[in-house]
């Protein structure tokens, strides 16, 4: 019985967000993108197209637009994904409804900026919740497995051919906005869904290896694990320290390595997400 109110619980606060993340995606559509012309990638590019020549409701076609992906999507994501996705696309098609008649700016260059930023918030809050506005995605998840495209390379191909009709339609100037709101929209998404302080893994290798661990455990408190390795030219036995630190901590811990062994080999890589493992000394 606790579990299951832990899930439900866990469910509304994902619904709760997906919400918040649905009207900020709304409210950049309607109020710096849709009046200036200036179009997202993916279906909702699409839908603005189609929305401008066909004088459609935008919020409506953004639905039927993305509903067979969202289908397609049940058996290979889950009922929960596709729950959430078909309601932040219901939210979302309301608060384009809601906030039609406002236009905050005409000048584009204030357009890209904000209007970018807010459906990079809008869209990241969501795919952190288990939800997608854009059925590109969906589809490139399956198109990747059978014709050996990846993901990344599937919707940028789809993208060129929105932007190129947007071109067309809107104007080249136009386009170029777009594409440059579309950076500022995937920076933004990679900003929410990886966090400000995305950690560090640091591997260590030196023949220090065991002084070096202790001062790192003395003087930064973070714990540090030693692997076993074998040296490719010489053939000897190396020592190595693995751990995970803020990027903060970063600089000093490179001190302290230096400070020990000049000549250790560092190899620093970007985490996004740690989970556990952060043990103090005592």
């Amino acid at each position: 019985m606790q579990i299951k109110k832990r899930q439900i619980f866990k469910w509304l606060k994902s619904l709760f967000f997906i919400t918040i993340g649905a009207i900020i995606t709304g409210f950049g559509l309607a109020t710096f993108l849709s009046p200036n012309n200036i179009i997202d990638g993916g279906i909702i590019g699409v839908s603005m197209i189609i929305s401008n020549v066909a004088h459609l409701n935008l919020g409506l076609l953004i639905i039927i637009l993305n509903l067979p992906f969202i289908l397609m999507a049940w058996k290979k994501m889950g009922t929960g994904f596709v729950v959430n996705t078909a309601y932040a696309n219901i939210v979302l098609a309301l608060s384009l409804n809601f906030f039609h008649s406002f236009k905050a700016t005409g000048d584009l260059l204030l357009v890209t900026v904000f209007g970018g930023i807010s459906l990079g918030l809008g869209v990241g809050t969501i795919l952190k919740n288990d939800a997608s506005l854009d059925g590109t995605e969906m589809l490139s998840l399956i198109i990747s497995r059978h014709f050996g495209f990846s993901v990344g390379e599937f919707i940028l191909i789809i993208n060129i051919f929105i932007y190129a009709a947007a071109g067309l339609v809107f104007g080249w100037e136009s386009a170029m906005y777009s594409v440059l709101t579309y950076f500022i929209i995937s920076k933004v998404i990679d900003f929410v869904m990886e966090g400000f302080n995305s950690s560090k893994s640091v591997r260590i290798i030196s023949d220090n290896a065991s002084a070096i661990g202790e001062q790192l455990i003395e003087r930064l408190d973070i714990s540090v694990t030693y692997l076993q390795g074998i040296g490719g030219y010489t053939g000897l036995d190396k020592d190595l320290i693995y751990c995970v630190i803020s990027r903060l901590e970063l600089p000093k811990m490179i001190d302290i390595v230096k400070e020990i062994d000049p000549k250790a080999f560092v190899s620093v890589v970007d985490v996004h997400e740690v989970h556990g493992g952060r043990f103090k000394k005592h």
